[in-house]
């Protein structure tokens, strides 16, 4: 069985082909091999669920997140508009009503 090329979106080795096209089960990124594209390579950020996060995306927060030297912590189903991703731990930047600037880690995350 001939090795499949990964997905040139989220670079997943688990593509298998469906007519003359290959699909990615993790990110549902179709395409022809015959007609490849040139990639961009940089930084891929994936939410609770898998799915891949980009700049000025929505998000909601998944659960209670507790904020240093804050009184209150961030509310699971608070929703974050115009995210910024940035490489690091805590991979997204943003600004919360009532926070102020923060970063959060993606795995507390769901794309809105």
């Amino acid at each position: 069985m001939p090795e499949l090329a990964p997905c040139p979106q989220c670079q997943s080795s688990y593509t298998y082909e469906l007519d003359n096209l290959l699909v990615c089960p993790e990110c549902g990124h179709e395409w022809n091999p015959e007609e490849q594209e040139p990639v961009e390579e940089g930084l891929v950020v994936k939410d609770c669920n898998g799915n891949i996060l980009q700049n000025g995306d929505s998000v909601v927060v998944i659960k209670n997140l507790p904020v240093k030297g804050a009184t209150q912590s961030i509310k699971a189903g608070t929703k974050v508009r115009n995210i910024r991703l940035v490489d690091g731990d805590h991979n997204i930047d943003c600004k919360i009503d009532g926070f102020g600037a923060m970063s959060l880690k993606s795995e507390f995350v769901k794309k809105a």
